[in-house]
């Protein structure tokens, strides 16, 4: 399909802005991606867990969070922490967070992230038809240590089969039928079934190489410094390489650095960076054949072809990226608790990896259109879920910039 129009300025070439690309594209759109980051860096696109997770339906803002996050802030190893400073935004952010850390809240969104998460896995699996990235339909484990962490997650369960998704309480001895490749030390957990994992360097790969080959463009080490804007819509955006690129429309894509660039338009979306650590083993000692999350730990461990990522933390501070040693040490901690085959030196000469999640006080993203500026479309706030949700967040913003499905009033932008 040729393309009928152009214009279309996606903002941010993360998985967010290049399924937004991809989807646009075959609705025959031409885009343009800019990108902050060079195209071999390792954004939070690429060095994350690689987890498609329809089992996710229970937002950040969950009961009960707040205790445990209070207790967690004691720990420098633990899975949680708020770096204190005073800084209005993000006592902003943290009251609207504990605002919406409730049941009720719980239960007015986990439907739609079901869906949405379910909606994505289909997208994700229609693509793999088309272009290699590892996908792996085997479930994910949820690994609990204690019996008191699977009633918590038998809960969890509970909830997910109103939800139709496949959940399977399981005890130790189910786990090691599951996946017999991996010595565990769990008292049991919950495979969901319709969970996958997959490659996200060969994803992010895959899914450049599809819009370039339409004919549109990616510009890397770039960033949007201002907006042209004519009777409240952007006309056009400044770079920082100087030139001004003419714009119809407008994506923000840009991940943990979206407030910064709405900000630009009058408006900075209430937002916090949670920054987080992987460590990816090229030759672990063992090897499982599905992804799974440590229930207590908060540590989320994936085969990717034949290297082992483990990924953890949240770590709520600001938008950089320095690398807190203890908060590793937790992650390794937590390896050999469950995975006791692993040692120490496993993780020797690993160099860890950090990214950032942008995440919004009530655990939903922000898909919509933004007020006052017609054109300009918001797509972020995704928090741990940026990849899972990939696919469908680009159909939904294409469904936008064509009109042909209004936006979902609950995803709309929220100031």
């Amino acid at each position: 399909m040729q393309p009928k129009s152009d214009g279309i300025v996606i903002i941010g070439g993360g998985i967010i802005g290049l399924c937004t690309a991809y989807y646009a594209i075959q609705q025959g759109l031409k885009v343009t991606v800019i990108d902050r980051d060079s195209e071999t860096e390792q954004s939070s696109s690429i060095g994350n867990a690689g987890m498609i997770v329809p089992s996710h339906f229970i937002p950040l803002a969950a009961p009960g969070i707040i205790a445990k996050g209070m207790r967690w802030m004691m720990n420098p190893e633990s899975p949680f922490y708020i770096k204190p400073k005073l800084n209005w935004e993000l006592a902003k952010w943290g009251i609207q967070f504990w605002k919406h850390a409730n049941e009720k809240h719980t239960h007015a969104v986990k439907a739609l992230l079901a869906e949405l998460n379910l909606k994505s896995r289909q997208l994700f699996s229609e693509l793999a038809e088309q272009e290699e990235f590892g996908l792996k339909k085997r479930g994910l484990l949820m690994l609990c240590k204690t019996q008191k962490g699977l009633d918590s997650e038998a809960n969890i369960a509970n909830i997910a089969k109103e939800l139709n998704i496949h959940a399977e309480v399981c005890n130790s001895k189910r786990i090691a039928q599951l996946d017999p490749a991996i010595d565990m030390d769990v008292a049991g957990g919950v495979w969901f079934e319709q969970d996958c994992h997959l490659n996200p360097h060969q994803l992010m790969s895959a899914l450049r190489k599809k819009i370039r080959q339409a004919g549109s463009e990616i510009i890397y080490q770039t960033e949007a410094t201002d907006f042209i804007t004519k009777e409240n819509k952007v006309t056009a955006i400044s770079l920082t390489n100087g030139e001004t690129i003419p714009a119809s429309q407008v994506v923000m894509a840009c991940g943990a650095w979206s407030p910064n660039i709405t900000h630009k338009l009058g408006k900075k979306l209430c937002m916090q960076a949670g920054k987080g650590y992987s460590l990816t083993l090229q030759k672990p000692t063992q090897l499982p054949e599905l992804c799974s999350i440590f229930s207590e730990a908060k540590v989320a461990v994936t085969p990717i072809g034949t290297s082992l990522r483990v990924a953890g933390t949240m770590e709520i501070g600001g938008n950089n990226l320095d690398i807190n040693p203890r908060r590793v040490q937790g992650i390794i901690k937590s390896v050999k608790e469950y995975f006791p085959k692993f040692q120490d030196h496993d993780f020797a000469e690993i160099t860890p990896w950090a990214g950032l999640r942008p995440c919004s006080p009530d655990g939903l993203p922000y898909i919509g259109n933004m007020p006052k500026i017609s054109n300009v479309i918001v797509a972020t706030g995704h928090a741990m879920m940026g990849l899972s949700l990939g696919p469908i967040t680009g159909q939904i913003v294409t469904s936008i910039l064509t009109k042909s499905i209004p936006p979902d009033p609950k995803l709309q932008v929220r100031f």
